[in-house]
Order: C-alpha cells, then structure tokens, then sequence
C-alpha cells in the first residue's frame, strides 16, 4: 500500500512495520480505552480504528470495556474475547488496508517502550553524579553498600 499510494499514513505503517521486536512494545486495553475515550471527544460521530503496530494485551484492571476497533499484528486470547464481547471488532492489517486504503479515520498508537533494562545504561554507577542502576546479585547489607558509597561507611564518593 505504500508503494501504490501517496498516503503518508502508509509510509508510516510500512516503517514501523519493519522495527526490530523491542520497538513492536505491546500495549494494554486500559491505555486503549484511555486513548480512544481522548479521540471520541475531540473527534465525536467519526467511526475511528485505532492501529498498533505491536500485541494488544488484556487488562484485569480494566473492568468496562467500551466498544473499540482495533488494528493490530497480534492479541492475546483474553484481550480478543473481551474487545469482541464489548461490541469492538479486532483486525488485521490485511483488513484494515481493504477497509481504509489511505488511513482515513486510523489513529496510530505505540506502546511505551519503557524498559528495565534501560535503567542499567548510562555513565557507569559508582560514578559522580551517576545514577544509573547496578546490576546487583542482592540487595543485602554486603553489596554495594560499602566504603565510597555512604558517608557513614568512611567516605561518600
């Protein structure tokens, strides 16, 4: 579709399409339902499908679920059950190119990409004004909590 339109939802699509998995994040039916509650007040009487280019997931804190359509590349069994049983419809990209070639009325939605792992990159900890997070074995009295660390233990580095 990109290639056979000038559509730059389609472009978009067609990138994010070829992310690595890390940028594929998954995102909930509560951030979902937060998301398209935002959209139907700024946009009232538009029938609206929200695209993720990523999983969507169940949320058990999520208790109504407002009817939504929903793009997506995977769902997990509970969060398929429970958009269709709201009155929703799930589709697949297939889908949704026969249904909105150009992207008309498609909200686009990312999942956060926000990580544990991210909290260990940056300037070595131990360093000044570092605060990056240590790959530690445990979080006992012996690890990491020595001289260099508190002011109480001879000196804070």
């Amino acid at each position: 579709m990109a290639r056979r339109s000038d559509s730059k939802f389609n472009k978009i699509l067609l990138r994010r399409l070829h992310n690595s998995r890390v940028n594929k994040a998954p995102i909930s039916l509560s951030r979902l339902q937060r998301i398209s509650d935002k959209a139907k007040k700024a946009t009232p009487g538009k029938d609206l499908i929200y695209a993720v280019v990523g999983t969507v997931t169940n949320d058990l804190r999520q208790n109504n679920l407002a009817a939504i359509n929903v793009c997506a590349l995977r769902f997990t069994e509970k969060a398929r059950e429970r958009i269709i049983s709201s009155g929703g419809n799930c589709l697949t990209f297939d889908q949704l190119a026969l249904n909105r070639p150009k992207g008309n009325n498609v909200v686009l939605i990312r999942g956060s990409k926000m990580r544990e792992s991210l909290l260990h990159f940056g300037r070595a900890p131990g360093l000044p004004d570092s605060t990056t997070k240590p790959y530690v074995r445990a979080k006992g009295r012996k690890f990491e909590r020595a001289r260099g660390r508190r002011a109480s233990r001879g000196y804070k580095a």
